[in-house]
């Protein structure tokens, strides 16, 4: 049976693996998931696991959403631990990576917290989606965080539509990225 629940430490790799595979993409280099995970996965498992809520199939995390609550204690970390591994992977990868951030550290004071969200894809389009924002958006209000956002990307349609469904606005297209943000208390 499908189910949303907290994060577990058995969790990592399947968390991991639906990171990179979300996309229905398996000719990924060991590299670039390297890079991947270093940039946009592993610091919440990491470091704020209590943020982190996972879609359950039979004890096999097979989406996630994952969260930052606080982006000047996120950036710090990050910066120091995360985006250092990044300086191996190329000048056009350190970039990505450096951006990256840039518009939740713009709109911190109003979005504190930050999210990154991924389904496999046989696991998309039933719901789940919806289940694991709901999920963290009351975790975070009962902790008094204000507000949550994200980007993606302004060809993301699917996506875009999906997080004004789920109560986040536009907050601002910057390049090819849409930042979205949703007040929670």
């Amino acid at each position: 049976m499908v189910s949303i629940r907290k994060y577990e430490e058995k969790d990592y790799e399947g968390v991991c693996y639906t990171c990179l595979h979300s996309e229905d993409d398996d000719d990924i280099t060991e590299e670039f998931a390297e890079f991947v995970l270093n940039t946009f996965c592993r610091y919440y498992i990491d470091n704020e696991p209590e943020n982190c809520f996972v879609v359950d199939d039979d004890g096999q995390a097979v989406g996630y959403i994952i969260c930052a609550e606080n982006f000047d204690e996120f950036k710090k970390i990050y910066d120091e631990e995360y985006f250092t591994r990044s300086i191996s992977h190329g000048e056009s990868r350190i970039e990505w990576a450096s951006e990256a951030y840039k518009l939740h550290e713009k709109y911190k004071d109003t979005y504190p917290a930050h999210l990154h969200i991924d389904i496999l894809p046989q696991y998309q389009r039933m719901g789940l989606g919806g289940k694991l924002v709901s999920a963290l958006s009351d975790h975070l209000a009962a902790k008094g965080i204000k507000g949550v956002m994200l980007t993606t990307g302004t060809k993301n349609v699917t996506a875009n539509n999906f997080y004004r469904k789920y109560g986040f606005e536009e907050i601002e297209i910057y390049d090819t990225d849409i930042a979205f943000g949703k007040k929670l208390v």
